[in-house]
């Protein structure tokens, strides 16, 4: 059966869907010794020889599912063209062949989901109201004011956790509104000191220490994509329904003027 290319690469463990396409958009990818740039190409996995950089497609494989505590200063990457430290540097003993799925910023650490399950990580990537909770420090503490006005701005729910002179606190976030925040704190003069993420959604950090995985079930995994999933159908509804709304006002308005 014929399928688009960025779907077989994705379904065979590669890489998620949308890298996928820059690969075929980059020339690397080969279908029958042809190669291939334009993204609705279609292929038969069962039929034609594809090869993505120059490796020939292996056959669709076991789906894994890794928590990832990343440490600070690596890379959410498999490679880095700078030679930082990335994530396939801690993925010795790991049989499969995974990549990150979603973001981290280099200085920041903690939790990180891995697969090599591209249909999946695609629907994740792309749920980017996804609710996630880090713990962060600050160089000073936030007053009450300050907490308020952050609420009202970035929509992060803040809280303090540790009382010492440079102060930790959780915050609940999504991923879009991430460096919203930090860009706020820095400018209210409250730069960030150490930002560490430990749970997006249901899943959580836990006892993982820095470097290291712990596998989850493929039930784990498929319960963080349907809140994924879920995020964004109610964003993609709340954006239909304020199209709606606003076209409506506009009907009404032009009315009002033909009167």
């Amino acid at each position: 059966m014929e399928e688009r290319l960025q779907k077989i690469i994705a379904r065979a463990g590669v890489a998620s869907r949308r890298h996928a396409e820059q690969m075929i958009a980059s020339g690397m990818v080969t279908v029958n010794g042809r190669v291939v740039t334009e993204l609705g190409t279609k292929a038969d996995a069962s039929r034609d020889h594809i090869k993505v950089g120059g490796k020939l497609l292996r056959p669709e494989q076991e789906r894994v599912y890794l928590l990832f505590h990343k440490p600070a200063e690596v890379v959410s990457t498999l490679s880095d063209p700078e030679g930082r430290r990335s994530v396939r540097d801690f993925l010795h003993g790991v049989p499969a062949r995974v990549f990150p799925v979603g973001r981290l910023e280099y200085h920041a650490s903690g939790l990180l989901l891995l697969t090599n399950d591209g249909d999946v990580a695609n629907r994740f990537v792309r749920a980017h109201d996804l609710p996630q909770r880090y713990q962060i420090k600050l160089k000073t503490p936030l007053t009450f004011a300050e907490v308020e006005t952050l609420w009202r701005s970035t929509g992060a729910r803040i809280e303090r956790v540790h009382r010492s002179d440079s102060p930790w606190y959780e915050a609940q976030i999504s991923e879009a509104r991430r460096d919203v925040l930090r860009n706020r704190l820095f400018q209210s003069g409250h730069p960030v000191e150490k930002m560490k993420r430990v749970q997006i959604g249901a899943l959580e950090i836990g006892s993982i220490a820095p470097g290291e995985c712990r596998e989850i079930s493929a039930q784990q995994a498929a319960g963080i994509f349907r809140a994924a999933e879920k995020v964004s159908q109610k964003k993609r509804s709340q954006i239909a329904a304020s199209r709606k709304g606003q076209s409506a006002s506009t009907q009404q308005s032009r009315r009002k003027r033909h009167r």
